[in-house]
């Protein structure tokens, strides 16, 4: 009996001790884990969750976006509607309105299929460059006459009312033109001294040379940072300079001296950096585009090379801007680029992703604009313009016969 009480005493001993190792063992590993979590967290990258921020931009802009897959510039036409919508509103556009807004803009009538415009023209190739798209569509045109900006700055300011004047660009929330394919897609401009004296040169053509130069250079040949080079047309643009200068292996940003140059100042008291033509953009990864005067001209040029580009602000528009979307053609940048060097260090960092957005931008503009599309735009515009007038154009004599070039004919 004694000796049966002895072994329960020597078994109950045995099995709380096996419990306590148990918990002592457990409290270890809780110790041990709580430990490793402490590390982790210690060790995290601090911008992981801002990169984060940027890749779930992206997902969510890819999700929603329509992809345009037509090749009748259906992919652009909805901005036709938004321009003439205010038109459409008020009834249509009246002689009145036309005489109200003839001082904006060079007046031009399309009468039995032939072409007449006001005798002056601020800016002759400009004209031609616009002239050019209306005599290929020409034979397909009703009766009309319209107002033509060939400035660079929109005419028709809100808000006030509004007048009928095609701009090549705007800005929506502060202008009321009506928007048209810019004379640059054939000729005009603008001009880049030394290089490009004449312009850049017909778009058709440019855009192979474009092509062509950037498949000598593919992604991973390219130079790994930002570059940016052009004139101070505005302070917006010194940024990036200074970010240049500060940080050289994100950025290679410099001002040339152009024909507006009045001081030092000009190049932020820098050496001025000599002018270089649109196919050595395509030798770097990550390409930046600024608005000028209004939009810039070297936008679709950039897309072309295969690079990702960085499109600084969204208030100035071509035609064509709408179509291309933030963050699946594009890397959107505000306009005082208070997070640039944030987000180039994001592109450098993720260049899988980098590289897809350069890809999605150049296929979208190679695809979709091309002169084929730019004339179907000019097609759809001035037809839909010209079911707003209320009224039937008469010849005005005041006009001089725009006679089609051979190329047009």
């Amino acid at each position: 009996m004694l000796v049966s009480k002895m072994a329960a005493s020597v078994v109950k001993k045995a099995h709380l001790t096996k419990l306590l190792l148990i918990l002592l063992l457990r409290a270890y590993f809780i110790f041990l884990i709580q430990l490793n979590v402490g590390k982790a967290e210690g060790n995290k990258n601090p911008t992981a969750d801002k990169w984060n921020t940027y890749l779930n931009k992206i997902d969510t802009a890819l999700s929603t976006v329509e992809e345009c897959t037509s090749d009748d510039c259906s992919c652009f036409t909805d901005v036709i509607d938004e321009d003439l919508n205010p038109w459409k509103r008020q009834g249509g556009i009246t002689k009145e309105d036309i005489a109200a807004a003839e001082s904006l803009g060079t007046k031009y009538q399309i009468i039995n299929h032939k072409l007449y415009r006001g005798e002056k023209c601020m800016f002759p190739a400009r004209c031609s460059g616009v002239e050019h798209f209306i005599q290929k569509i020409i034979h397909k045109l009703p009766n009309m006459e319209f107002i033509l900006n060939p400035r660079d700055w929109p005419q028709s300011q809100k808000p006030l009312p509004p007048k009928p004047v095609l701009s090549f660009s705007k800005v929506k929330s502060q202008h009321w033109d009506i928007m048209y394919p810019a004379w640059t897609f054939w000729e005009g401009g603008p001009a880049v001294w030394p290089i490009f004296p004449t312009g850049l040169g017909r778009w058709d053509q440019f855009r192979v040379k474009l092509d062509k130069q950037a498949k000598k250079i593919p992604w991973e040949e390219k130079e790994n940072v930002a570059f940016f080079i052009g004139s101070r047309t505005s302070a917006e643009r010194d940024p990036l300079i200074r970010l240049s200068q500060s940080n050289p292996e994100l950025v290679n940003a410099r001002y040339t001296k152009n024909q507006a140059w009045k001081s030092d100042a000009d190049t932020l008291y820098l050496p001025p950096a000599d002018p270089i033509t649109l196919e050595e953009h395509c030798k770097y990864r990550y390409l930046f585009n600024f608005r000028g005067v209004a939009a810039s001209f070297r936008f679709k040029h950039l897309f072309l090379c295969g690079s990702l580009v960085f499109h600084v602000g969204d208030e100035w528009l071509e035609f064509f801007y709408p179509a291309l979307k933030p963050w699946v053609h594009y890397i959107p940048v505000p306009s005082s680029l208070e997070n640039v060097k944030e987000l180039i260090e994001f592109a450098m960092e993720n260049e899988d992703v980098s590289k897809a957005i350069a890809q999605r931008g150049r296929d979208f503009i190679w695809n979709h604009l091309k002169l084929d599309e730019v004339e179907c735009y000019w097609l759809k515009l001035l037809k839909s313009y010209s079911k707003l007038l209320t009224y039937k154009p008469q010849r005005d004599k005041s006009l001089i016969a725009i006679s089609p070039k051979r190329d047009e004919l």
